[in-house]
């Protein structure tokens, strides 16, 4: 199954590139591999201000990490030249997840954008990942992640 044959059957439609909101690009491009700046949770087109451990459950995290993922993929599509079959594995994936100090579940947050990627893109949406617990992220969102992809 093509990658579009699963975001269509997942009813997902990939958002455009975002503008970047300070001094960087969406994405750089390295030999094969494509690196993906952050990308912060977004809810009803702002951002999606919360503190895991304060203001939402695990569970709204993990909606927020799996809406990061969908815009991720609409910039990696621009990454691809608008053809996310060229993607030969998502290598790596950093979530930061906007955190009180006693909150300890960031990497079940992460999974929200992890599952996806792997449903999306099969094995080759497999990553390594790291998921941390940080103080505060810009415009206060509750996660945000960058990726490293590869193409073909």
């Amino acid at each position: 199954m093509s990658v579009y044959d699963k975001l269509k059957e997942l009813n997902i439609t990939l958002p455009p590139v975002s503008v970047p909101a300070a001094a960087y690009v969406p994405y750089v491009q390295s030999g094969n591999l494509v690196f993906l700046s952050g990308h912060i949770a977004r809810k009803d087109g702002k951002p999606w201000a919360a503190q895991l451990g304060r203001d939402i459950t695990t569970e709204e995290g993990k909606a927020a990490a799996r809406a990061v993922a969908i815009d991720l993929m609409g910039t990696l599509q621009a990454a691809c030249g608008g053809d996310l079959n060229r993607v030969k594995r998502i290598v790596k994936v950093m979530s930061l997840v906007n955190s009180t100090g006693d909150f300890t579940e960031q990497h079940l947050v992460t999974n929200g954008a992890s599952e996806l990627l792997g449903q999306v893109f099969g094995e080759k949406g497999v990553h390594a990942r790291s998921a941390f617990g940080v103080a505060q992220i810009p415009m206060g969102a509750c996660v945000e992640i960058e990726l490293i992809a590869e193409l073909a």
